[in-house]
């Protein structure tokens, strides 16, 4: 089987971090590629409006932290670059039930929700700094919260995924420029009321690290 690449492009030229003051703090600056993680090469493929569709006999695989791996039968056709605070939701024509993963790639700024390897939303997100980083890693979801404070900075974190028994979280945030959070993953409200609806407990989430950085 002939190997499979997958396509990263990228939207900016480098990733600039200001100094850190709050949660939110800090976070890459400019324009973010939505595809950076759904598209992959050499994969013949229609792609008809919204959706692009992968031939049944030569699906992608996706090589995912902790040895797992995926397979893609279609991905989310997003022209052009987002911006933060933007994201894309689209279940049509794809299967109403299937197993859930979240895919995140801290390089990017870009999470991947799929349910029976549709990929079925995309957003921006901020993460942590370097003085609290997100982890990266194969993780599930631990706990669901749709309503939850954090007490450790006494700020609202609407629809908690929590990741960690140290409070690691995907949750809804202000996602824009300049900020960042203490280590969770942070992704528009709209968007997080989204995903904390179809995701489950014991749904696993899998962090790829930035390129060249040390995986957690």
């Amino acid at each position: 089987m002939r190997a499979l690449i997958l396509v990263v492009l990228i939207a900016v030229a480098g990733i600039l971090f200001w100094p850190a003051a709050k949660e939110p703090a800090a976070a890459p600056q400019g324009e973010i590629d939505a595809k950076s993680a759904a598209l992959i090469a050499h994969v013949p493929a229609s792609s008809p409006g919204t959706r692009i569709w992968y031939a049944a006999n030569d699906y992608p695989r996706l090589q995912l932290p902790g040895g797992h791996e995926e397979i893609v039968k279609s991905a989310l056709n997003i022209k052009g670059p987002m911006q933060f605070g933007s994201f894309v939701w689209d279940e049509e024509r794809v299967p109403k039930k299937g197993a859930m993963w979240v895919r995140i790639d801290l390089g990017h700024q870009i999470l991947s929700v799929f349910r029976g390897g549709h990929e079925i939303g995309s957003a921006v997100i901020l993460y942590g700094t370097d003085g609290k980083p997100t982890p990266t890693g194969d993780f599930t979801v631990l706990q669901k919260a749709a309503d939850y404070h954090s007490h450790s900075y006494d700020a609202p974190m609407p629809y908690m995924l929590r990741l960690t028994d140290d409070g690691v979280a995907i949750h809804g945030s202000n996602v824009r420029e300049g900020y960042a959070t203490h280590g969770c993953i942070g992704v528009p409200l709209d968007f997080a009321k989204r995903l904390f609806a179809v995701m489950a407990k014991g749904d696993p989430v899998f962090i790829v690290p930035q390129t060249g950085a040390k995986q957690g």
